[in-house]
């Protein structure tokens, strides 16, 4: 019996536990560095698959079951002629690694970053990710340049 095929869906409203429970599995592997509230970040999920214009959520899958997702966000940049996309997460469960389907979802990635008008797809990585050779196989370039970020909002500290 031929098994499953890989495929990719745009994560809908009724995906949000869904893309929630893989988040996790994410924050188990490679950490964000701002606490992951699931309060919170069940908003910020619900705002983005309900705001196309700032990005997209899809959902990758093993016959019927979501073994990973990917998330796309935009911004403008006029150093890049006008409209980019970001990688902004890239997860599939351990069980599924190994089997080209990371290498997939970022082919699925950049050619829906092109669908959806961007000029560049960036993404960031944390320093000893070891999926760098696979961005760096795709065809992303490292720049001399360092990624600051400064909050504007205040952070709920954490819980003691």
């Amino acid at each position: 019996m031929t098994p499953p095929a890989i495929t990719f869906r745009p994560a809908a409203p009724s995906d949000l536990d869904t893309l929630l429970t893989l988040m996790q599995g994410l924050q188990e592997d490679d950490p964000w560095s701002v606490p992951f509230r699931e309060e919170k970040v069940r908003d910020v999920v619900r705002e983005l698959l309900a705001t196309p214009s700032a990005g997209r959520a899809y959902l990758i899958c093993y016959g019927e079951n979501s073994i990973g997702y990917v998330v796309l966000s935009f911004d403008f940049s006029l150093e890049y002629g006008g409209r980019n996309a970001w990688v902004d997460e890239i997860f599939v469960k351990r069980e599924f690694r190994g089997q080209s389907i990371g290498s997939r979802a970022m082919n699925f990635a950049i050619q829906a970053a092109r669908d959806l008008g961007a000029n560049v797809l960036h993404l960031e990585v944390n320093r000893g990710n070891r999926a760098i050779d696979l961005y760096r196989r795709l065809g992303f370039e490292d720049h001399d340049r360092y990624l600051l970020s400064k909050p504007l909002v205040d952070r709920v500290p954490e819980a003691t």
